[in-house]
């Protein structure tokens, strides 16, 4: 059965759009941030709808704004986790309004025998995916605003999906591999500087390693003028926890450099890397770390096997509730962070 998958949209009763994040949640609520509130002002929208971008930037600070914003005025969107030991953003199921389903968009739009251009860009740039990589247009999507119906083609991206373990690192190889000739153009020059220069501004990192992040992102395209991007999404079949199995205590702010043993879930929200060989740099652990877990989307895909990263994060004990073992993992973009945690490539 089809759940809540990350990416998905969710609408409530007030018209806010929130979007999904990853595919745990509570029974009763769906984990997720606020994106787009109604707004006489907004830029986006379709008909007489308008909507404002209440999340500006993808980063902690920001997010947190929207988490003041919700306490002041709709507080019922905050939900204390007892798994998680934080206070999240996560939707009571009573509250949803309409389910908003990437894949189902997408195959909708294939069919549609009118489109804007910036949906017909998005079709030709998804057959183009099915094309060089072999992956079924069953297995993609559409997310971010034209899932919703409220892109300008003046100015919004494309956000795709991508569904599947074996799909996500099928298109991943693919993309790493085209030549120049593709219609899929990289950064250069003078964008590249201003991305670069821009994610040094707003996260804890230097020009030139951005420039080194860059690199490594299969997942970040020009097509045709227009910025797109894919998000590997796991199947329900390919989850194995699910909430409130495991137990996560902070610890407190740790720096470490380790090697990455496997980085199979890297591609993934959380990016998930486990680790060996780990050397505690800032703070202290009290056991084994065996993995660093980035809910910032700026850190996946980072690092093969074999690489050696430095961490800095949240430190938490996690615990299986049934069998009460337990392991430590480095959590990077924790509201306790405040935007200061990072995963980085050490050469």
């Amino acid at each position: 059965m089809r759940g809540f998958r990350d990416r998905d949209f969710i609408q409530t009763r007030e018209g806010f759009f929130f979007c999904v994040v990853g595919a745990v949640h509570p029974t009763d609520r769906v984990i997720s941030y606020i994106k787009y509130v109604p707004s006489q002002s907004g830029i986006w929208g379709h008909g007489e709808e308008k909507f404002s971008r209440i999340l500006q930037k993808y980063t902690i600070p920001n997010l947190l704004e929207t988490f003041n914003y919700l306490e002041q005025n709709y507080p019922h969107y905050l939900f204390y986790s007892p798994a998680d030991n934080i206070t999240i953003t996560a939707v009571p199921h009573k509250k949803i309004k309409e389910h908003f389903k990437p894949e189902h968009k997408l195959d909708q739009l294939r069919q549609a025998p009118q489109l804007d251009s910036l949906q017909k860009k998005l079709v030709k740039f998804t057959q183009f995916l099915e094309q060089t990589s072999g992956v079924s247009a069953k297995r993609l999507g559409v997310t971010g605003s034209l899932l919703l119906d409220i892109h300008n083609p003046k100015f919004s991206d494309i956000d795709i999906t991508v569904y599947g373990v074996k799909s996500s690192w099928e298109l991943k190889d693919a993309l790493t591999k085209i030549g120049a000739d593709a219609p899929v153009k990289r950064l250069a020059g003078k964008a590249l500087d201003d991305w670069c220069n821009k994610k040094a501004q707003y996260y804890p990192m230097t020009p030139k390693e951005a420039l080194k992040l860059y690199e490594r992102k299969w997942n970040l395209w020009l097509f045709e003028d227009t910025w797109v991007s894919i998000h590997p999404i796991k199947l329900e079949s390919e989850v194995t926890e699910k909430y409130g199995q495991k137990m996560y205590s902070p610890c407190g702010q740790v720096t470490i450099r380790a090697v990455v043993s496997n980085n199979i879930d890297s591609l993934f929200l959380p990016a998930v890397y486990q680790i060996k060989d780990v050397q505690i740099l800032e703070g202290t652990t009290q056991g084994i770390i065996t993995e660093a877990v980035s809910y910032e989307t700026l850190y996946d895909s980072l690092a093969e096997n074999g690489e050696t990263i430095q961490v800095k994060g949240k430190l938490e004990k996690v615990i299986e509730k049934e069998t009460r073992q337990h392991h430590y993992r480095v959590l990077v973009g924790s509201a306790e962070g405040k935007g200061n945690e990072y995963i980085k490539l050490v050469e």
